[in-house]
Formats: C-alpha cells, structure tokens, sequence
C-alpha cells in the first residue's frame, strides 16, 4: 500500500514496487480514465491506498479519500463496487465544516474541513486525520483516528486540538503563554507517523494573524498530546504550508520542516525560526527540541517581499555517496533551490549561504512544491516551470535538459514516481494551474529516463475521454498497483490501462 504524503516519510515521492505499468504502455491508446467515484467536497489530500482489506464482507484493495466536506471515503481501488465501501463524517452533530468567508481568506473555497492529507498505520489498520469544524460560533480542530476496515472511531478518538507553550509573541493570554488559534490556523501539510507518534504541522489561512508554525506531536495508540513546538513562540507568524507536503523524516528519526515568513532572530540568541528548514528530536517527556537549523542569508529581505521559504516541501533524500550522505532539499517564493546536509545544517550566515551544500538559482517563479527521487536523479516542477530533472554525484546537483512545454503555471506541481525497482521508472504529474477557475486538472507522465518524452496526458484522447474534472491546487497522483488515482472538486479518478 501507500501510507502517507508522496509515499515515504523522506517524501522521495517513489513507488518502486510498481509492475503493472511501464513506459511501453502509458500512451493514450492504451492507457485512460477507466472509472470514476463521486465524492462531497474537494479533495486537498493525497489519496491513500492498502490493499487486501476486509470490509462491507468480502477483501478489497480498497483507496482513501478526504474531503472538505469533513468526510472520509473508502473506495473498491478497482472498481468493483458502485459506491463507497464505507463513508465517514467527521462533524459532530450540529456542527458544519468553516465558511471560508470566517478565516478571512478565499485560498480555500467554499468550505474548510479536512486539507492535510492523512497517514495510515497498517500495522494497526487505523487511519489518522485531523478535521476542522465550527461549532457553536466557535472553531474547532479535532484529531480523529479511524479504523480502516469500517471507518469506526478507534477508542479515544476523536481528541480536541489544543496548545500552549510559553512565549510573549503574538497571539498571547498576557501572562507568557501563547495559544493555538483554531479559526486562524490550517491543518495544511500531511500528517506524519513516527516511532508511534502522530505529528501535525499548522499554517494560516492567507497571512491573516494571530499566526504561528505549529507541529504537534500525539501518542498513536491515547491520542495523548506528547510534544509541542512554536516556531515563533516570542514573535510572529513563521507558518508551515509547504504547499502540502508531510514533514520529513529520516532513518536516524529526526523530523525536517520548513516554515514560512515570521520573526528570525535565533543568530542573537532568540528562538523564534521565520524562514528556515528546522531539524527536530522527539525526546520523550521534554517534547521536541531543535536538533539544527538552516536560515538564507536573505532572510530579512525574503520577509520583506513575501518570499516564503516554506511555500515548498522538504525531502529527505536516501543515503548517498560522497562526503554528504545525508542531504536535504527543498526551495520556496524565492524559486531557488537548496540543498543542506542534514547532519550540518549550517544555521544562519549574513554573508551568504556557502556553508551550505548547494544553492541553484532561478529553477522556476516560484516553488511551491516538493522534489521527488529516483535512481540518482532529482526531479521537481516549480510556478512557471517544465519539469525539471538534476543527476546527484557525490552530493552535487547537475541540472539536465528539462521536459518542453507545456509550462506550468502556479502552483507547479509535485512529480510522483512508479518504477519497478531500477526500471520503467515513470514520472507523474498533476497540473493544476487552472483551480482558481475551476478548470480542468490535467494528468502528465513522462519517461524518468528522459522527461523530453512526455508518455501521455489527459488531453490526448479524444472526445475528452480522460479529463479528470475541475482542478484543485496542490494535489497530488497516486500511483499504485496499475492505477493512477486523481482527486478533484467533486470526484476521485482511476486511470490505468485499457480494456
């Protein structure tokens, strides 16, 4: 199955266990839009997916599906089943999800529920998510956690989301402690699950304040809050989007997270982390503490100008060769991209960013998304861009020739991988430029050999046969077992190879 935002926890984006489809097949006379499946709200997470499932009496690959209409669906991956296996909603009685006109923001229309996508355990089967409602007049965030076979509520779910950490910065009670906002902050980037942690990361709706990044960490099997962090406790803002993406994580279990504009002054013995890719340790009793950091030079001007570092993901790459093996690559509004060492971040340099890996500059408009990895090549889709592609060597990046037009608009996209293993590597993207309008979204694949050979898209076929339905911004493909599953404004479609 796949089990979490862009299919690992390094967030390379990679399905290497992919033997159904291969270079050779995906073209639009062989490959197509072969069903579809209703949904009551837009689909902002990445579809899930777990194979062999018992539910509604029989063994289904079944696919999980979140909407803004604070439901859960649980779909026959295959098509075996005119409706859902089971739907779920996430409202208590007499509460709706949030007019969007309450946040101050039109970013998410009409309504706001579930936008981060969530995380499966398969071990357990349970699904966690976390959904916002209004309730009362009030405005409330809940973790909720599933079980997969019937979407039943596990015992102890669902948990109220609350905090409170100490801090004068904005936002505050007036006596040193800052608290989580519910109405102004959005459960945006996917969840994260590690060492039997559930982590949820906050932005904000637009840039309307009180703000602050928000990770927070709670216990799988209670639901008891066991870590919290402010990336700004004593100033303002330093939000986590990141266009989507989960936090990262790697193999020595360290998390990896990018926060957007907001106070920085850690260089001066602060703790507040505006524009930066952060390193964090879960330590038991005492929560998360920074394990490294790293800050651009520009910081000061980047908050000037809106230049978000936090616009994109992070990815934690596997182990290299080379005298970094343990890099990290990311970018944000600035449209550079940045690779650090995870091991040395390098923290903060006012005279420029060389004690960092590498800076490449002016890859796209923008970046509002995450790079994805195979076979020793880089592969990412910034604002106003073509797929792009860079071979790692030694732990450099070169640039290669990028795919042609057609160029993407905002926001890019974020390229998934299926390969099996070494071969038939296969590059999917989701464009999504014309959202705002609800136009169509438009599914790519290119060959990851050679990302100049676009394989097939939705627009080929004739009679729009393979059009996906009305776009929404930052999502993402799933590509799993033959299938290629894409969700939309009001529906959830399955691409494969034809009859």
């Amino acid at each position: 199955g796949l089990f979490t935002w862009h299919n690992d926890n390094g967030r390379t984006g990679q399905n290497l266990n992919e033997v159904v489809l291969s270079p050779g097949d995906v073209s639009y006379t062989q490959f197509g839009k072969l069903f579809s499946y209703p949904v009551d709200g837009y689909v902002y997470a990445q579809p899930l997916y777990v194979e062999n499932v018992t539910v509604a009496g029989g063994a289904h690959n079944v696919v999980y599906v979140a909407t803004e209409h604070d439901s859960v669906f649980a779909f026959d991956a295959d098509g075996l089943a005119a409706g859902p296996l089971w739907q779920a909603s996430l409202l208590p009685a007499g509460a709706t999800t949030v007019p969007n006109s309450d946040v101050n923001s039109s970013d998410i229309v009409p309504e706001i529920g579930i936008t981060g996508t969530p995380v499966i355990d398969p071990v357990t089967g349970t699904l966690y998510v976390a959904a916002k409602s209004k309730e009362n007049g009030a405005w409330v965030y809940r973790l909720h956690a599933l079980d997969i076979t019937s979407g039943a509520e596990r015992p102890n779910s669902p948990v109220v989301i609350q905090a409170s950490v100490p801090g004068g910065g904005v936002g505050g009670d007036g006596n040193g402690n800052v608290a989580f906002n519910a109405r102004r902050q959005l459960q945006r980037p996917g969840l994260l699950l590690l060492n039997g942690v559930v982590y949820l990361a906050f932005g904000s709706h637009g840039d309307t304040a009180p703000y602050h990044g928000w990770l927070l960490g709670y216990d799988a099997p209670t639901l008891n809050q066991v870590a919290v962090f402010n990336a700004t406790p004593n100033g303002t803002e330093g939000a986590f989007w990141e266009g989507g993406a989960a936090p990262a994580a790697d193999g020595a279990n360290r998390i990896y997270i990018s926060s957007g504009n907001g106070t920085f002054d850690v260089d001066t013995g602060g703790s507040d982390y505006g524009d930066s890719f952060i390193s964090l340790n879960f330590t038991g009793g005492s929560g998360l503490s920074v394990a490294g950091y790293f800050t651009p030079y520009n910081q000061a001007w980047m908050l000037q100008n809106d230049k978000d570092l936090g616009a994109g993901g992070l990815m934690a790459l596997p182990d290299q060769p080379g005298p970094h093996p343990h890099l990290l690559i990311g970018g944000g509004k600035e449209g550079r991209l940045l690779m650090v060492d995870r091991d040395n971040m390098g923290g903060y340099n006012p005279a420029g960013d060389t004690q960092i890996v590498q800076s490449i500059s002016s890859i796209a408009r923008g970046i509002f998304s995450t790079p994805a990895y195979w076979q020793g090549n880089v592969y990412y889709l910034g604002s106003g861009g073509t797929l792009g592609v860079f071979q790692l060597n030694n732990g450099s990046l070169t640039q290669l020739a990028p795919a042609p037009p057609p160029t993407y608009g905002f926001p890019g996209a974020t390229p998934s991988i299926s390969a099996n293993g070494s071969v038939n590597g296969i590059v999917w993207t989701l464009q999504t430029d014309q959202a705002k309008v609800s136009g169509p979204a438009v599914l790519h694949a290119y060959d990851a050999t050679n990302v100049a050979n676009e394989l097939y898209n939705t627009n080929q076929a004739p009679n729009g046969r393979d059009v996906p339905g009305p776009a929404v911004k930052f999502t993402l493909p799933t590509v799993v077992n033959g299938k290629v599953y894409v969700g939309t404004q009001n529906q959830l479609n399955v691409y494969g190879l034809l009859p």
